[in-house]
Order: structure tokens, then C-alpha cells, then sequence
């Protein structure tokens, strides 16, 4: 078995900014040199989360947004900001909720998703960043 390390940078907005990042995990995998194996997608960080969603408007502009903010809503005063006097409890507790990593399968070079799915990384935290994703992949 082989291990390959890459990283890919985005700019992301605050407040629940989902990104689609199929593509640069896609040609990761491509690049790897590996025909089959797995390929692991993190964020090194605990206000970012990756997951899977069909990428369309209504799901990712309103619906994932709306969902989140009826169960971990920003504007409750979590003990997080009495402790580090910042305001992104809500992006650490959605952090939590989602996950920094997801693992996936890849055959023939190309990722094996549903016919909508496809990789997103989430920005739970209140201000805008730089993010760096780890896509770590083993295989033959």
C-alpha cells in the first residue's frame, strides 16, 4: 500500500459557507498515482467540518443553513464565549455535530459518489478564513 499527502487552499465566508470540493479531491485522487484505495478529506480545525449534500441552491444556500441554525443557532451565549471571550461556540458545537474528516472510496482513479453527491466543507466559524484540506490517500 501506498500513502499520498496533498493540500488544497479555499476562501471561505462566515456563517455556514458551504463549498463544494469534489473537484480538487477528485484531482488529488487523480494525481495520486493510485488506481484504487480510499481517500481521506480533513480539515485541520475545529470550527470546519466536511460532509456530502447534492449541490444545489435551495439545499446549500438555505435548507443546510436554516437546519443548522434551529438546532445550534449562533446567537445563543454559549459557556465557550464567557471562557475565550470570542463568539463561535456555535461553530465548534457544528464542528462537533458534523466532523472534521470523511473517508471514500476511489476505483479506477475517480471517486465513487451517489449521482448528486458530491464532497462540501462547511465554515462554522463567525468570521471569514483561509482553510487548508488535508486529502490523504491510500491505495495500489
Amino acid at each position: 500500500m501506498t500513502v499520498v499527502l496533498e493540500t488544497f487552499e479555499i476562501k471561505t465566508k462566515a456563517y455556514c459557507d458551504v463549498i463544494n470540493i469534489t473537484s480538487q479531491v477528485q484531482n488529488a485522487t487523480e494525481r495520486s498515482g493510485l488506481k484504487n484505495g480510499i481517500v481521506n478529506v480533513h480539515i485541520a480545525g475545529s470550527t470546519g467540518a466536511i460532509s456530502t449534500v447534492e449541490y444545489e441552491p435551495g439545499l446549500v444556500q438555505h435548507d443546510i443553513e436554516d437546519f443548522l441554525e434551529k438546532i445550534i443557532p449562533y446567537k445563543e451565549n454559549y459557556a465557550h464565549h464567557k471562557t475565550w471571550h470570542d463568539y463561535n461556540g456555535a461553530g465548534h458545537l457544528r464542528s462537533f455535530l458534523i466532523k472534521t474528516s470523511q473517508t471514500f472510496p476511489f476505483k479506477n482513479k475517480n471517486l465513487i459518489l451517489g449521482s448528486w453527491q458530491n464532497i462540501v466543507f462547511i465554515e462554522n466559524d463567525e468570521k471569514s478564513r483561509v482553510r487548508k484540506i488535508y486529502v490523504t490517500l491510500i491505495g495500489e
